[in-house]
């Protein structure tokens, strides 16, 4: 095993990580699907591209930057984890590989900022969809802070207090960590 990390360079058995990786996309990609469709009704995106509003297609980098960091999470869980981001389908190892070096939470912060992107291309934002969208932030702080950590302090243990000590949460720091 190449730098100690499954998955990464000379694993023998490569083959192994394929249909973990799938799923982790298939799932991944059902998820984004479903908030493609549902969240921007919500969020109140619309196509309105006249006067001052031509310059929000600068907003398509941090749009695609984002979720292009979310999918690399998602590849990340089904080749390195062996599982999925669903909480049915855990990953079997502890993930920490790629962005995951730089903050805890990677394919939250890349969703916000994808998502974040498109409400400047396409948003006209009003209070109920600000609203929401702080709704959502809180139960996802809650949901990371209640049951994600703890879980993952079972599953992994002393291993991932180690990787918590190191890396943070939300804010990704600027040189990978390396275990």
């Amino acid at each position: 095993m190449a730098n100690g990390q499954p998955g990464i360079g000379g694993d023998p058995h490569r083959a192994a990580h394929w249909p973990t990786a799938l799923a982790s996309l298939a799932v991944g990609a059902a998820f984004l699907a479903l908030w493609f469709w549902l969240l921007p009704p919500l969020l109140g995106f619309q196509v309105d591209m006249v006067g001052l509003a031509r310059w929000r297609w600068i907003a398509a980098v941090p749009a695609v930057l984002g979720f292009a960091v979310a999918l690399r999470c998602i590849w990340d869980f089904g080749w390195t984890g062996h599982g999925t981001p669903a909480p049915i389908a855990p990953p079997q190892r502890l993930v920490v590989v790629g962005f995951y070096r730089h903050v805890r939470n990677p394919m939250y912060v890349g969703f916000c900022v994808g998502w974040l992107g498109l409400w400047v291309l396409f948003g006209r934002a009003n209070w109920a969809a600000i609203t929401v969208v702080f709704a959502v932030a809180v139960g996802v702080v809650f949901f990371v802070r209640l049951y994600e950590e703890p879980t993952l302090q079972k599953m992994f243990g002393a291993e991932y207090g180690e990787y918590c000590k190191n890396v943070p949460r939300w804010i990704p720091r600027i040189h990978a960590w390396h275990p």
